[in-house]
C-alpha cells in the first residue's frame, strides 16, 4: 500500500506521495538552545527519526532539515512579551548570549546521538538568516498583511482569512484572554511580531528597515523551510504545542507572501510522568542528562518507539521497567542469530523462511500506516517468539542469515534500536572472555563438578549475566 499520513490541516489521512516521487523535502522545528534538553524534545526528535527512516527504507531520497532557534523566542511568545529565553539564560550566567546557545546546540546534539537520532542534513540557525527573514517581512508589508508600529513589524491576522486553518480556532475567539492593548504596540491583540524593535539591553540585535532589532520567532521558520525546501515542499512536522500559535503563524507568513508553503503538517503528542503532564511547577521534569546518568538512552526510545507518535507517552517505573523488557528480548535475539551466523547446517527452512516474508509483509503495512510503531513492534515481538523457539534446534545458516539482515533492517534501520555491538572492540573481547567462561562451565558439568559450575553460573548471575542451558549448548543474556 502507498504511504498514509494523517494531515493535521485536513484531519484525515492522506496519500503522502504521487507514484514515482522519490525526493522528499521534510522540515522539522527543532529546539530553542537555551537549557538542557528534556523528554519531551527527544519524544518529537525520535518521532520523525523514525519517519525519516521509514521513508528512506521505502526508497525515497528525504532531504531533512531541522532548524535551532538561537535568537527571539521570547518568554510569554503568544503575547509578544517578556524577555528572549537565551538572552535570559546569558544574564543568569552572566556570559554572552551566543555562548549559551552554542553550549546547547551543541549538547543537544550530543543527546541526540546517544538517542541515535540521526543529525538533519541542514540545520539552519536562526542568527545565520536575518536577511532572508527581513526579505520575508518587507514581502508582507508590500501586500499589506503587516504594519509597523513603535520600531517593531506586526502580522495583521484580521487580513489573512486563512489564520486559523491549522488549529480549527475562530479567529474571533483567538483575542480571548489576552493582555489589554495598552501595554503593547499592536493595533489588534490576534496580530503577532514579525520584527521586534531591541530595547538597549538587548545584545542579540540586527540592523533592518525599521531600526535595530530581532526577529520574532516564527518568522525563523517560514523563512528557512522556504530556503532550503522551496514552495510546496512535502511535510512539515513538529510537537502538538506547536501547532498554535507558531505553525499557524508559519502558514499565515509564507502564505501571506505569497509563497505554497508545506503540503502535509504532522504533529507528534505530548508525553506524562508519572500520569501527569510534565512540567519544573509539578517536580516531574526531566532532561536527558538526568535520565541518562541513571537508564540507557535506547531504553527511552524504545518507550517512545512502542507508543504511536500522535499517543501520549507515559514515563513510569512500570513502563520503563517494561521498555527495559522488550528491549532485552530484542538484543538478546539479535545477539545470538549474530553468534549461530558462522554456523549450522546450510540450506534454508522453507517454514521458518515464509515466516520471515511474513513478518516483514506485516511490519511494512503497520509503518505504511501513518507510521503505526506499535503495531510494528508488535509483529517484531511475535517474531522474536517463533525464531527463538526454531533457536532451539539446529536451523540452516542461510535462513539465520536471512532472520539477521531482517532484524537489524527492521528493528535498527528503521526503528533505531539495535545497534551492531560487535562493531565494538569492547563487545568482541567480552564474547570471547564469556566463551571462555561457558567452555570451563561445560567442562565442570562433564567432569560431574556440580559445584563449580553452579558457582560459576551464580557469580555470572549476580553480575548481571543470565546463562540458559539448551541442546546445543549454553548461551548467555544480559539481565534487565
Amino acid at each position: 500500500m502507498a504511504i498514509q499520513i494523517f494531515d493535521t490541516l485536513t484531519r484525515q489521512k492522506q496519500t503522502a506521495f504521487p507514484d514515482g516521487q522519490k525526493r522528499v523535502g521534510m522540515y522539522l522545528c527543532g529546539p530553542t538552545v537555551y537549557g538542557d534538553a528534556h523528554l519531551g524534545n527527544a519524544k518529537t526528535a525520535v518521532a520523525f527519526d523514525v519517519v525519516r527512516r521509514w521513508l528512506e527504507y521505502r526508497g525515497h531520497a528525504v532531504r531533512f532539515v531541522s532548524n535551532v532557534t538561537d535568537v527571539g523566542h521570547i518568554t510569554e511568545d503568544a503575547l509578544d512579551e517578556g524577555r528572549d529565553r537565551i538572552a535570559e539564560r546569558a544574564a543568569l550566567e552572566r556570559v554572552e548570549p551566543m555562548e549559551i546557545a552554542d553550549r546547547y546546540f551543541w549538547k543537544y546534539f550530543d543527546e541526540m546521538g546517544r538517542l541515535h537520532v540521526r543529525r538533519p542534513d541542514v540545520t539552519p540557525r536562526a542568527s545565520g538568516h536575518i536577511p532572508q527573514q527581513i526579505e520575508l517581512v518587507e514581502d508582507l508589508l508590500a501586500r499589506g498583511l503587516a504594519y509597523v508600529a513603535d520600531g517593531s513589524v506586526y502580522f495583521r491576522v484580521a487580513a489573512f482569512p486563512g489564520y486559523g486553518k491549522l488549529s480549527r480556532r475562530v479567529i474571533d475567539e483567538l483575542s480571548i484572554g489576552t493582555r489589554e492593548l495598552a501595554r503593547c504596540s499592536k493595533s489588534d491583540p490576534r496580530d503577532f511580531a514579525l520584527w521586534k524593535k531591541a530595547d538597549p539591553s538587548h545584545v542579540q540585535r540586527w540592523k533592518s528597515p525599521w531600526g535595530e532589532g530581532f526577529p520574532g520567532w516564527h518568522l525563523e521558520c517560514s523563512a528557512m523551510a522556504l530556503q532550503y525546501l522551496g514552495e510546496g515542499f512535502d511535510i512539515h512536522a513538529g510537537g502538538l504545542d506547536l501547532q498554535f500559535p507558531h505553525h499557524e503563524a508559519e502558514i499565515a507568513q509564507a502564505e501571506g507572501a505569497g509563497r505554497r508553503f508545506a503540503r502535509l503538517w504532522m504533529h507528534g503528542n505530548m508525553l506524562t510522568v508519572n500520569g501527569e503532564k510534565m512540567s519544573r511547577s509539578k517536580g516531574n521534569f526531566i532532561t536527558l542528562a538526568d535520565f541518562f546518568a541513571e537508564h540507557d538512552p535506547l531504553l527511552l526510545r524504545f518507550l517512545f518507539v512502542q507508543s504511536h507518535y500522535r499517543a501520549t507517552a507515559e514515563v513510569s517505573a512500570e513502563t520503563l521497567q517494561a521498555a527495559t523488557s522488550g528491549l532485552r528480548r530484542l538484543r538478546d535475539l539479535r545477539r545470538e542469530l549474530a553468534r549461530r551466523a558462522s554456523s549450522g547446517p546450510p540450506g534454508h527452512a522453507e517454514a521458518l523462511e515464509a515466516r520471515l516474508a511474513a513478518a516483514r509483509a506485516a511490519f511494512e503495512t503497520a509503518m505504511d500506516d501513518d507510521f503505526d510503531t506499535p503495531a510494528a513492534l508488535a509483529t517484531l515481538f511475535v517474531l522474536a517468539r517463533d525464531l527463538q523457539a526454531a533457536l532451539a534446534g539446529p536451523v540452516p545458516q542461510g535462513t539465520i542469515l536471512h532472520a539477521l539482515e531482517l532484524v537489524s533492517s527492521l528493528g535498527e534501520g528503521v526503528l533505531g534500536l539495535l545497534p551492531e555491538e560487535q562493531d565494538a572492540p569492547d563487545a568482541e573481547r567480552f564474547d570471547r572472555v564469556m566463551s571462555l567462561l561457558l567452555a570451563e562451565r561445560a567442562r565442570h558439568r562433564t567432569n560431574r563438578d556440580y559445584t563449580r559450575a553452579d558457582a560459576l553460573r551464580a557469580g555470572l548471575a549476580a553480575a548481571g549475566i543470565e546463562i540458559e542451558d539448551g541442546p546445543d549448548g549454553a548461551r548467555w543474556t544480559l539481565s534487565a
